[in-house]
């Protein structure tokens, strides 16, 4: 099955691209819609409240979900990760938390306590391959015992009223997939939707994501299947679509990369087209993302604006620089300092020149 990223058309701003088949518009899982029908992956160490806003805000993401949390950590009072894993604002909804954790009493009063804080959805994570999280039997490390998944879907669902659903890879190897069977186990276990990454927790985020697998997902169930995997450009997502039948599109390491993809696949949906953002639009971007930072005073606001700056600044002619001032930067001001300066004095250059 052959991607259309693998032989790319060149599309820039305002460039008529390929037309494919659309990513739906809407989605409904259980009674929450969600429009358009994408979706922002759960990731650790970025999907924080700042970054899911900042998302929510460039516009053309249909559902955010939290950075995954363990189940554990929700019913530590003591715990303060989890809890600013959880903390969310108004404006995010419709949003869902994801949970991890292999202990079916355990997963079902995390869920009923993230049901009271009142999230709109409750998500099992059934993906992450790290090693830590495996050998606690959590993430992918289930995918070998169904029945102890199965186990996990009856507690769940037992103990909440939202919408329930599960973000699974598609097995733990090649010689060991699981993920029709496991679709079908979710949907006679009630959850309203199921996400599958197509790639195998042995994969790990390396290779090709097989999109044969959600294919077959999609044919086997009827609740809303949500394709995961290689998603990079709007002709992308637009060929996952067409290829596996799926009800919406889930993109994550691309967002950090290429924050407006989103929006992008709106565009492309709606008119074949889609803008590129000009230097002006990166830093405006960039400087908005460093300000929510510091106005949210998280502890680890510093570390974040450097772990974004490779991403942000890819592709900004002279970034290393900025990203060398940056990594060499001591506060969440300095670093902003930084960036003004240099965005500034590249914009007023291209005035200079164009004038």
């Amino acid at each position: 099955m052959r991607k259309y990223w693998e032989n790319p058309a060149t599309v820039g701003a305002g460039v008529l691209a390929r037309a494919g088949v659309p990513v739906p518009d809407r989605l409904t899982i259980g009674d929450i819609r969600i429009t358009p029908a994408t979706v922002l992956a759960p990731m650790a160490g970025v999907t924080d409240t700042v970054f899911r806003r900042f998302i929510r805000d460039l516009g053309g993401c249909g559902l955010i979900m939290t950075e995954f949390t363990s189940a554990d950590g929700v019913l530590r009072a003591k715990d303060q990760k989890a809890k600013r894993y959880l903390h969310y604002y108004e404006d995010e909804h419709p949003i869902s938390a994801q949970l991890f954790g292999s202990d079916p009493k355990v997963m079902s009063d995390a869920a009923r306590m993230v049901e009271g804080l009142g999230f709109d959805l409750v998500d099992l994570n059934l993906g992450c391959p790290a090693k830590k999280v495996v050998k606690c039997n959590g993430g992918s490390g289930l995918l070998r015992d169904l029945p102890a998944i199965g186990k996990i879907f009856e507690a769940v669902r037992a103990a909440i009223k939202i919408p329930f659903t599960v973000k699974f890879r598609a097995g733990w190897d090649d010689d060991n997939i699981v993920c029709v069977e496991l679709a079908k186990m979710a949907e006679d276990c009630g959850l309203c939707a199921v996400a599958l990454h197509a790639r195998t927790r042995e994969q790990g985020y390396s290779g090709a994501a097989r999109w044969e697998w959600i294919a077959a997902v999609k044919d086997a169930v009827k609740i809303p299947v949500i394709g995961n995997g290689d998603i990079r450009t709007p002709e992308d997502a637009c060929e996952m679509v067409a290829q596996t039948g799926c009800d919406a599109v889930m993109i994550g390491r691309t967002a950090p990369a290429n924050p407006w993809v989103f929006r992008q696949i709106e565009q492309y949906t709606a008119s074949g087209r889609y803008a590129a953002p000009a230097e002006g639009d990166r830093y405006r971007m960039i400087r908005t993302y460093f300000r929510m930072l510091i106005e949210e005073e998280l502890p680890d606001a510093v570390g974040k604006m450097k772990q974004f700056a490779s991403w942000f600044t890819h592709g900004v002619p002279g970034g290393a620089g900025l990203r060398k001032a940056i990594y060499e930067s001591k506060s969440a001001p300095e670093i902003l300092a930084r960036v003004e300066e240099f965005f500034e004095q590249r914009l007023q250059t291209a005035s200079l020149i164009t004038t």
